[in-house]
């Protein structure tokens, strides 16, 4: 865990004993550590099972200050990009069935 991912503030965090925590993700019995070559050996998930859909990628994205805000507002505790990227779902959702009825009403149109 890196200090800047962290939501408190660095002053409120007791260092020491963070240090002195036992590390969750050691190997054991379950996960024995990797050997040099199994290491190498590794590959992408997306490589492995490129069907699986791992899906977000990282942007760069200028967005007005209104909009941040109010998202940040309306997200509460959960992120405001995750609530940003709901939002843009959905509208595409939306569009999708916008054009399917606009397919139909032509369809009926032609047949009339």
């Amino acid at each position: 865990m890196s200090r800047k991912n962290l939501q408190t503030k660095p002053s409120e965090i007791d260092w020491a004993a963070v240090d002195a925590a036992p590390l969750a993700d050691a190997p054991d019995e379950d996960s024995p550590e990797l050997s040099a070559a199994e290491f190498t050996e590794l590959r992408p998930v997306g490589e492995v099972l490129p069907g699986l859909g791992l899906g977000k990628q990282r942007i760069t994205i200028m967005l007005d200050e209104a909009i941040i805000q109010a998202y940040k507002a309306k997200a509460g505790g959960r992120g405001y990009q995750t609530l940003i990227n709901e939002t843009l779902r959905r509208g595409l959702e939306a569009d999708s069935v916008k054009e399917a009825l606009r397919e139909v009403i032509r369809e009926e149109l032609h047949h009339a």
